[in-house]
């Protein structure tokens, strides 16, 4: 797929002018004090107990770089079947045709050096806390005197009664979302590319019914759905075209923070053809009938009530539930809601102190984001090493969880928050949408991301 090079979605800049400019503004410069001080103070430390990292995403392969540049001769496993890495946060950019699709697939051995490191290309399909092992797909079983998980999620589109994984990209669906990450493809964005295409003809006609729905589970970057939602919106208008787009969402709010929802709300309203429904939940659909079926959930004094809503569409996004893997799952490693039971401050596993999680599988109430990963790195290495040397645990993780949100081609929202509230890196209104986030985020984001947070220098 190539990049869109229609000038309507300016501004646009060639990657070198964007990252002239970028580099030198405040947050470009506190970026680089931040990765030189990081790597200056790296402390080295002769420790021999065995590390297993089981996952090949950002959470494994950052942890797995801060490890190496820190231990001496280190006896560490990853486990991970993925020699494809794919940069996840880049599918929205893609399936809005103004990002390459190569330029979020990276070859996995560039991070992982298997004459330091042993690779097992594998997927665990048995984690037994209480006996130190994990036991992969293939029988092979290894122990462990310090576990990391980094599993990630698991997309559940098969929890939408009449979707079959092989329905998306036709009978005008899609779902940026897809990708096979052990195969290293993500069929969603370029899908969602064409989708985007086939709107803006179907608009020409007429104004076409569309749906982006939110499920009823913690997700993988959280403003995704949302992302979506606006840039085909301004897709359309760009054209001078509109639809009658409805955001259906299992949640209560748009965004759990009220600053930026009341930004939404009026960003959506710039548009004048996006509708809300809250509280409902996306349960089937008919593919060749091109209907959806929610569920609408809501409480009354008496208790819950629910009821059906029958929907006719011609294009929908589908965001689909989401969980851990299905080994963790069968674990004695989740929590009560089905995720990672750690501690949201030290990332430490509340029953196995050998034990600790990263990433998106993590039962924390935020930080399911690449921002939150890199943050999560630092904290986990740093208390992983402690609890290895018998020390106190004195890194905490404060939930720091980044949302870019583009609200037009050109102009992009970045909500930073954490558990106390916003969170903003500069000093500058977290509601108003910004050039300059926008040139971050299309430009720097992706180099920040694979030469930094998933090397240990940032």
């Amino acid at each position: 797929m190539q990049k869109n090079k229609n000038n309507i979605f300016a501004p646009q800049m060639s990657r070198r002018n964007a990252l002239k400019y970028i580099t030198l503004s405040p947050i470009t410069a506190s970026l680089l004090v931040g990765t030189t001080a990081t790597v200056s103070q790296a402390k080295t430390y002769d420790i021999r107990k065995k590390i297993v990292i089981v996952g090949g995403g950002a959470g494994a392969l950052a942890v797995l770089s801060r490890l190496l540049k820190t231990i001496q001769n280190p006896n560490i496993t990853i486990i991970s079947p993925s020699q494809t890495h794919i940069y996840q946060a880049g599918q929205v950019l893609v399936g809005a045709g103004v990002m390459n699709y190569e330029d979020i697939l990276f070859k996995n051995n560039s991070y992982i050096d298997e004459r330091k490191v042993t690779w097992i290309k594998d997927e665990v399909s048995i984690f037994n806390a209480d006996n130190h092992t994990v036991t992969t797909r293939q029988g092979k079983r290894v122990s462990y005197n310090y576990l990391v998980v980094a599993t990630g999620l698991t997309y559940h589109y098969e929890q939408i009664a009449g979707l079959k994984k092989e329905d998306i990209g036709t009978h005008g669906i899609t779902s940026v979302y897809l990708n096979d990450l052990e195969k290293g493809t993500a069929k969603g964005a370029t899908d969602t590319w064409r989708w985007f295409q086939e709107l803006k003809i179907a608009a020409q006609e007429k104004k076409p019914k569309v749906i982006f729905t939110h499920p009823n589970t913690a997700i993988k970057g959280g403003s995704t759905p949302q992302r979506t939602l606006f840039l085909a919106a301004d897709y359309l208008k760009q054209y001078n075209l509109s639809g009658e787009f409805e955001f259906i969402s299992s949640q209560k709010n748009l965004f759990p923070l009220a600053e930026i929802e009341e930004a939404l709300y009026k960003e959506q309203n710039r548009y004048g053809f996006i509708n809300n429904r809250l509280q409902h939940h996306l349960e089937s659909i008919d593919v060749q009938a091109k209907k959806a079926i929610f569920v609408h959930t809501w409480k009354e004094e008496e208790g819950m009530k629910s009821e059906r809503l029958e929907l006719a569409y011609d294009f929908i996004h589908i965001v689909p539930p989401m969980s851990p893997v299905e080994a963790l799952m069968q674990s004695s490693l989740i929590n009560e809601d089905g995720w990672l039971d750690v501690d949201k401050y030290t990332l430490q596993h509340k029953k196995y102190k050998n034990v600790f999680g990263i990433g998106d599988t993590c039962g924390v109430p935020l930080g399911k984001t690449a921002g939150s990963t890199q943050e999560q790195g630092i904290v986990l290495t740093q208390n992983l090493l402690n609890i290895i040397q018998n020390k106190r645990l004195t890194s905490k993780f404060d939930g720091y969880t980044l949302y870019p949100i583009e609200t037009q081609y050109g102009r992009t929202m970045m909500a930073e928050f954490n558990y106390k509230g916003l969170s903003p890196t500069l000093p500058l209104n977290s509601k108003k949408p910004r050039w300059m986030w926008w040139i971050k985020d299309l430009y720097l984001s992706q180099p920040i991301y694979r030469h930094l947070i998933l090397t240990g220098k940032f």
